[in-house]
């Protein structure tokens, strides 16, 4: 199976659903958006990681993860989402020290915030992009605009003290799948990428 590269596009806040977010990665060579539901920690994290200028003032997890790696000679030369099932995605950290390679699992949002650490690459497998990604293709200055809030957000997630909060599952009990396809298209139009993400997973549960 071929591996696509994705970039992180940006985090995403639900206002509808409290304390959700979703982490938007892209293709480096399409238009396809993959979005992952994250807890705000993680989201906290990322942003943080994102946010080259600002350093929290002691370590956060992943940080301790990344000195306690440096310390020992181990480098995560990649990072791999390699599994979709039921709207979970499944990521392993592809890690070297002395020339030996090592597989470990980890959730997906913890790889990310550690590849982010680590400078190093984000790939998922083809398969897995053509069944969760999310097409959504704008014009030059709506890029801008998207690109100018997905920097506010981040700000304002580097600011805050979070929590990390139950994430909240919609439930579409009743809907068809024609009507739940709608559904997706229209929260893809309004942005609103952990909603489209649930929805997606929904889809993918009856198909």
């Amino acid at each position: 199976m071929s591996l696509v590269r994705l970039n992180i596009k940006g985090i995403s806040y639900s206002q509808t659903q409290n304390g959700a977010y979703a982490l938007i990665l892209n293709e480096v060579d399409g238009d396809r958006k993959l979005p992952i539901v994250i807890g705000a920690f993680e989201a906290q994290s990322i942003a943080i990681a994102l946010e080259k200028e600002i350093s929290p003032p002691r370590p956060l997890t992943h940080d301790l993860f990344k000195n306690f790696a440096d310390r020992f000679d181990i480098v995560v030369k990649q990072v791999i989402i390699h599994k979709l099932v039921d709207g979970v995605f499944y990521s392993s950290l592809i890690c070297e020290r002395d020339k030996i390679e090592e597989i470990i699992d980890a959730r997906t949002s913890d790889a990310i915030a550690l590849a982010l650490r680590f400078q190093a690459p984000i790939f998922t497998y083809k398969n897995i992009l053509d069944k969760a990604g999310i097409y959504l293709k704008v014009n030059p200055k709506e890029e801008e605009e998207n690109e100018s809030q997905d920097s506010i957000l981040m700000d304002e997630l580097v600011a805050s003290e979070l929590e990390p909060k139950e994430e909240p599952r919609e439930r579409f009990h009743g809907k068809t799948l024609e009507e739940l396809q709608t559904m997706l298209e229209e929260a893809v139009i309004n942005e609103d990428y952990e909603k489209a993400a649930h929805i997606r997973d929904e889809i993918s549960k009856r198909e």
